[in-house]
């Protein structure tokens, strides 16, 4: 687990999917790469339960879509230190350590309140975008990651 991204990278295949996942207290929003870390795209989100029971869908995920690694958003405060949510996340990413693939903390700072605005000007209705907003502030979240990635190579 490292929020260094030449470290993540270090330890990835040459290419596979990546997910992504934002964390929250009710639920967690998952999101997906191609192969060839181009494009992240809204997967689904899930309704926080135990995480042992979160763990299995999220193990499903892995194994029907060969997932490499994960990309775990991180909300800081907007001075950049941490809060509950941080911990929180950190803690579900640590618990996620003996699926055994790598995982990258990403700073979220934004994420949420980009997609919504998006999904506002898009004409979405509230509740359509009660529906999306956590897969797609995950995509939001994975997107940045593998802009990141690519910028190492």
């Amino acid at each position: 687990m490292t929020d260094d991204r030449s470290a993540f990278r270090a330890a990835l295949p040459d290419g596979g999917r990546l997910l992504g996942l934002d964390v929250g207290t009710k639920t967690v929003g998952m999101a997906l790469c191609d192969a060839q870390w181009m494009i992240a795209t809204a997967a689904e989100t899930i309704e926080r339960r135990k995480f042992s029971k979160d763990l299995e869908r999220i193990k499903v995920v892995i194994a029907q879509q060969h997932v490499v690694g994960f990309v775990v958003g991180l909300p800081l405060n907007l001075d950049g230190s941490q809060s509950k949510q941080t911990q929180a996340a950190k803690s579900f990413a640590q618990n996620l350590r003996p699926v055994g693939l790598p995982i990258l903390l990403w700073d979220e700072r934004w994420s949420t309140q980009a997609v919504t605005r998006d999904l506002i000007a898009a004409d979405v209705s509230r509740k359509r975008r009660s529906e999306v907003v956590d897969q797609m502030a995950a995509a939001y979240i994975l997107q940045g990651a593998i802009d990141g990635l690519a910028a190492i190579e």
